[in-house]
């Protein structure tokens, strides 16, 4: 499809295919019922395409962006067969989804990285998946030859700490914690300071779930960036936001809510393959206009994938 597919392997797709099955699934037996007994794509078609759109958790504002570009489409070409409409589907939201991507992504984690150590914060709220995602994150790029350390800056929760602490030890990768009550920020500074010191390629670092509020929020994120730059003046590379995709429209007000507590420069989605709300990603993406770097299709440690746009829509809109 483009240079992402390169390194795009059989197994990866297979894998994407089946986490999204039940998106795929759900999408396809509505339309199916939307366009029977129709020969073209007229306006009840248009209308019954919009609310499954908008039901799969694409958004109302991105379901609208892409029914006028099927509308302008149609008119374009005076007669469009329904069984044009889906290849012109997965064609416009292609094409929208490439317009929101932002150049520098990877496109396999064997990639080369901007920054040595490329410094990763973590955030999102308890029980999206953040402590498995940094665990497979930290597997993923231990596999492509990286090493990488964490720091376990969740101090809020004995729970997190400990969590963390496992997949470390399960993945074969350093930690760097003070247990549960800890300074987060003073976390955060010995972790990038053995980064620097055992010349790392990855540190990431986990952050509280569960604040009280967004002022709270807000000021302890900061401070955790802050007491970073002492040791890596341009640290944090990355602020990573991990949303469940499961949860669909709450998803993105979480987004809303990180997004206005800090300036957060990449997402990760999770939990696809437990769900038909896959199309929340689009949505997100679109709205945000925050690239999603990661995505979570299954339980298997490979399960987490660089955001590979192409054969993302692909395996959601190919029948």
């Amino acid at each position: 499809m483009n240079f992402f597919s390169k390194l795009f392997t059989k197994e990866n797709k297979e894998s994407l295919d089946q986490g999204l099955s039940k998106t795929k699934d759900n999408f396809f037996g509505k339309l199916s019922k939307a366009i029977a007994g129709k020969d073209t794509v007229d306006e009840d078609v248009l209308d019954n395409l919009e609310e499954i759109l908008i039901a799969g958790d694409v958004g109302v504002s991105t379901t609208i962006k892409v029914i006028k570009r099927i509308e302008e489409r149609v008119a374009r070409n005076k007669y469009v067969s329904t069984n044009e409409l889906n290849s012109i589907l997965k064609e416009e939201v292609a094409a929208l989804v490439n317009e929101n991507f932002k150049g520098g992504q990877i496109s396999h984690f064997a990639d080369d990285l901007p920054k040595k150590p490329f410094v990763i914060m973590v955030v999102g709220v308890n029980g999206v998946g953040k402590t498995t995602t940094i665990g497979k994150l930290a597997h993923q790029y231990k596999q492509a030859g990286k090493s990488v350390i964490l720091g376990a800056a969740d101090t809020f929760r004995a729970a997190a700490v400990d969590q963390l602490t496992i997949w470390a030890d399960r993945v074969g990768v350093p930690i760097v914690s003070q247990g549960m009550g800890a300074d987060p920020a003073s976390v955060a500074f010995d972790t990038l300071s053995s980064g620097v010191s055992k010349n790392a390629d990855v540190v990431i670092i986990d952050t509280a779930g569960r604040l009280h509020n967004k002022v709270n929020l807000m000021n302890e994120l900061t401070k955790i960036k802050n007491v970073m730059k002492k040791v890596i003046p341009d640290a944090p590379h990355e602020v990573m936001l991990v949303l469940d995709g499961s949860t669909g429209q709450n998803a993105v007000e979480q987004c809303k809510q990180f997004t206005a507590a800090t300036d957060v420069t990449a997402l990760t989605v999770t939990k696809l393959d437990g769900t038909a709300k896959g199309g929340v990603v689009i949505g997100i993406s679109d709205e945000f206009k925050i690239p999603v770097k990661y995505i979570g299709v299954g339980e298997k440690m490979t399960d987490l994938q660089v955001f590979n746009a192409p054969e993302f829509v692909d395996s959601l809109f190919s029948k």
